[in-house]
Order: structure tokens, then sequence, then C-alpha cells
């Protein structure tokens, strides 16, 4: 008779292909005796990830595969994999080698044990190592974003960005619903979101160097990390996502002015008097129109990269359709801001309260229809 599921794997990966054999090998000899699944949480890697997974299965049941089809972030990756077990006990670690499978068995018998509410393994508990990650820099770049991160959130562990732990499948469900699912490191979001303090259990982890491919911690990697503790501690009160389209959005504010002067006071040798420009109405309504298509380009590429960095349009094509739908999307929004503009300036308001108001009316229209037609279902 074959043992009840004991504890489930989750596995978030992009472009983890040549990894999964090994690590499925490795979590096999570490788990001897133990009634264990992986669940391969593939965000739609080109590499053939997700096939890779699936053939795996075919060979070995306790291997499963989600494959998301216009979702991304290792965030809710995790979510999505911990909430997808029949497992008493889920833990959650990195598909590249760089957490050592070893340490599941010790950190199950804590969890069993019932002292314990989450186990996680650390990169610098006393007896951890990072010296085979061979990166001082990412070391000293952890260390300052777990600084950062326990005093904002009041969150007292030695690694709490860790992606290496383990807890109750009940706990994780019970709070699921209340988790962001932002940015990369999920740990902290389930210390910061649960009401109850969780009694946790530390693992010194030799923490290995990544066994094929590339890091998925880009150059987003600290915005991210922002991100989720903006939205751990003011999300609830304006989303997170619209926070970041704003701020984008209020930089594209200081392109449109720097274009708009460029244009009239550099290129045309106008003149800024009394908070109006000397040009004709026509002529200024030319140049803000630019100005505006400019800022607008700005938007979508910062959006691009900020904002929606967990659906990021990737490649020529993608990206000039992705341009081409902003565009169209906000093109109302656009007419909003050119007219509002026109019709303050023809009443004669200063000239930059008419430029500001046609941005801030065109802001929320943009914000609603980019998210649902260039990042969204119909934007894929």
């Amino acid at each position: 008779m074959e043992k009840t599921l004991e504890l489930a794997i989750v596995l978030p990966t992009l472009n983890e292909r040549k990894n999964l054999r090994r690590l499925v090998e490795r979590l096999d000899n570490a788990l001897q005796g133990i009634a264990w699944e992986a669940i391969i949480v593939d965000d739609n890697s080109r590499d053939g990830t997700s096939d890779e997974a699936r053939a795996i299965s075919l060979e070995d049941p306790r291997i499963r595969c989600i494959q998301r089809i216009g979702r991304r972030g290792l965030a809710s990756a995790a979510i999505e994999g911990m909430c997808a077990t029949a497992a008493p006990v889920v833990a959650v670690m990195d598909a590249d080698h760089q957490h050592d499978p070893k340490l599941l068995p010790g950190m199950l018998a804590a969890i069993n044990s019932g002292d314990y509410d989450l186990a996680y393994a650390s990169r610098f508990a006393e007896g951890a190592s990072t010296e085979a990650w061979g990166r001082p820099d990412r070391v000293k770049a952890s260390g300052l974003a777990n600084k950062i991160a326990r005093k904002v959130t009041g969150v007292d562990l030695s690694d709490p960005m860790s992606g290496y732990f383990m807890l109750p499948t009940a706990i994780l469900r019970g709070d699921a619903d209340r988790l962001s699912g932002v940015g990369f490191k999920i740990l902290l979001d389930i210390l910061a979101t649960v009401d109850t303090p969780l009694r946790v259990k530390e693992f010194p982890l030799d923490f290995a160097a990544r066994a094929e491919g590339e890091s998925k911690l880009d150059r987003t990697v600290v915005f991210e990390f922002l991100i989720g503790l903006y939205d751990k501690w003011l999300g609830r009160i304006i989303p997170t996502r619209f926070a970041l389209f704003g701020t984008v959005g209020a930089m594209g504010v200081v392109v449109q002015f720097a274009m708009l002067w460029l244009m009239l006071s550099v290129v045309l040798g106008e003149r800024f008097v009394y908070g109006h420009w000397s040009s004709d109405e026509t002529t200024f309504n030319i140049a803000n129109t630019i100005a505006a298509l400019v800022a607008m380009t700005f938007n979508f590429v910062l959006n691009n990269e900020l904002t929606y960095a967990d659906k990021r349009l990737r490649g020529l094509g993608p990206l000039l359709r992705g341009w081409l739908n902003f565009a169209v999307t906000c093109s109302l929004g656009l007419l909003t801001n050119i007219g509002a503009t026109a019709a303050l300036k023809r009443m004669h308001i200063n000239d930059v309260i008419a430029v500001l108001v046609g941005i801030v009316l065109a802001a929320v229209w943009n914000f609603a229809l980019s998210s649902k037609f260039v990042w969204g279902k119909y934007g894929n």
C-alpha cells in the first residue's frame, strides 16, 4: 500500500529545462522514505521547460507541471503551486540547484514535530555559507535588502529574503487571498501578512552557484523588492500597480514638459512670459501633441520594464504591437490631454497648469485600458 502524500515541493521555473532531471534525482535521493511530489510552475518558458517537465512526469508521476500562460512572477507562481497540492506540508525552492534538497527531511521533521509553523534555509545563519555562490556583490546586496526588510516589516529573521522554506499547507491557504504575489520574495510576503506570529526554525544553508542557465533576478530586482515592501505597507490604500503606473506617468510629465520646452523655446525660439509661450495656438497645439506622443512612448517603455515586469513584452514584434496597442488605447486619453490643455489655454489659464490638468484627466483612462489591452489578456 502506497504511503499517504506527506510533502509537496513547489518549483517556480523560467527557462530551467536543463536543470530539471538532475534536480528530480537529487530530490529522490534526499527524500527516501518520504511520500512527496514536485509541482513545477513554469511561466511559459521559451526553452521548453514545461515540455521537459511533462516528459519527466510520464516517467515519474510524482512530478506535475503547471504551465502558466499570460501570467508571470516568482511569488505568484509559488502561491499558485502551493495552492495546487493536497499535501499537508509544502516547500518552495529554486530549480537552479542553489538550494540543497538535503535540508528538506530536517525541515519536514521540524514542521511535523508541532513545535514550528515554518522552517526555512538561511544564507546568513551561523554555519551557513555563500562562498560557492561566487557573487560577493549579490551577498552584499542581499544583506542590505534583508536589513531593510526587517526594519520595514518587523520580521526578525537572519534571511527573510530566502526563497527556500516550508510550512503547513493550511497556513498558506488560510492567508493566500491576502498575499500580494508581487515581486519575487514570497517568504517575506507570508511573514508580513499572517496575523499570528509564526514559530520559525532556521536551517543554515550552503548556498551554491547556479547549475545551468541565467539568473532570473534581472535589473528590476531592486525595483521589485521595493514594490513588495510598498505593497505590504500602502498597497491596500493605493493599489500597487496603479501607484507604479502613476509614478511612471509623473516621470512622463517631466518628459512632456521638457520636450515641449525644447520645441518651443529652443527650436522655434518662442518666449515664455508670465506663464505663457508667445507662440500662436496652432503652433502650441502641434508642439504639445508631439511632446505628448514622446511622453506616451516613454511611459510605454518604462511601464513595460517596471510596472508590468511580470508581463514584460520582449522582442521587436511584441514591442511594436504593444506600443501600437498602447497608442490606440491611450488615444482618447491623449485627445483629452490635448483638448483640455487647449481649452484651458483659451481661457487664459497658465500654460503649465493647463498641460498638467490635461495629463491628470488622461491618467486613469490610460491605466484602466492599457492594463487590459496591452499587458492584460488581450495584449499577449
